[in-house]
Order: structure tokens, then C-alpha cells, then sequence
């Protein structure tokens, strides 16, 4: 699995013109899962992301993780994060996972989160979304489970 994680001020999704997922202070989590990630891999990406020590304290230090700052989360299925780009201008996304297990996995991710944190929202698998943030820095890490 991979994800793009912003610390951000605020968020939203909207699908043709709806908002369908929006948060305030958190983090926005662009996640795309891979053709051979599984559950462990959902294990191991939200722990990682959810201990992330990337709030700023009163002295400014980032030290602080989402729990501490009682942020929200933003979910938003990206199978791009998968894109390959050697050969040619086209990217290719061979190495994105099936969209039934890719979905399946998405939505075990979101659950997991949901069970740490009060505020969960999430836009559509599969759906073209419009996603606004204010990114909060800006704070953006790429994460890949294989990496961790």
C-alpha cells in the first residue's frame, strides 16, 4: 500500500458538485493499494500514519500525533500512487491492485482508522472527485508499506 499523507487545516470531497466527506484539522490520506498488498498491509500503513508524530506542540516542535491533536481523517482512494512511468508518456497501472480486492482493501483501511479515530470521512472508490485542502506547512509524506 501507499499513501500520500497531508496534514491539513481542512478538507473536503465533492462528486459532481456534493460534498460527500469533509474535516476539519487532521490529516488527508490519498491511499493506493498495490496488486499484491493484503490486511497486513492495512495493519501496518494505519499504525505507522496514526502514531506519525507531525502536529506542531506550543513550542512549535512536531511532536504531537493525530490522537493528541484530536484531528480528523480524510480517506480518498488514488490507485495513481501506483503509476509507472519508464517506458513512454502514458503511465501505466499494471502494478495497482484489481479494483474488487483493491476496494475491499480501501475500505478495511478506512474501517481501521475509524476505530482509532472519532471523525472518518472518506469519497467514493472509483468515483472522479474533485478534493480541496488546505495543506497545513506544508506537511506532505509519501509512505509504501514495503518501505516500512
Amino acid at each position: 500500500m501507499r499513501a500520500v499523507v497531508q496534514r491539513v487545516k481542512r478538507a473536503q470531497v465533492d462528486i459532481d458538485a456534493e460534498t460527500v466527506g469533509s474535516i476539519g484539522r487532521g490529516l488527508v490520506i490519498l491511499l493506493g493499494v498495490g496488486r499484491d498488498d493484503a490486511e497486513a498491509d492495512v495493519e501496518r500503513l494505519w499504525g505507522k500514519i496514526s502514531r506519525l508524530r507531525i502536529f506542531e506542540d506550543a513550542d512549535g516542535k512536531t511532536n504531537l500525533s493525530l490522537a493528541d491533536v484530536n484531528g480528523d481523517v480524510l480517506v480518498v482512494s488514488q490507485f495513481t500512487l501506483f503509476a509507472t512511468c519508464k517506458k513512454g508518456n502514458r503511465p501505466s497501472f499494471t502494478h495497482a491492485g484489481a479494483p474488487a480486492e483493491a476496494m475491499r482493501l480501501y475500505e478495511a483501511f478506512v474501517e481501521r482508522a475509524r476505530r482509532d479515530v472519532p471523525r472518518v470521512e472518506t469519497g467514493r472508490f472509483g468515483a472522479s472527485m474533485d478534493v480541496s485542502l488546505v495543506n497545513d506547512g506544508p506537511f506532505t509524506l509519501w509512505l509504501d508499506t514495503d518501505a516500512l
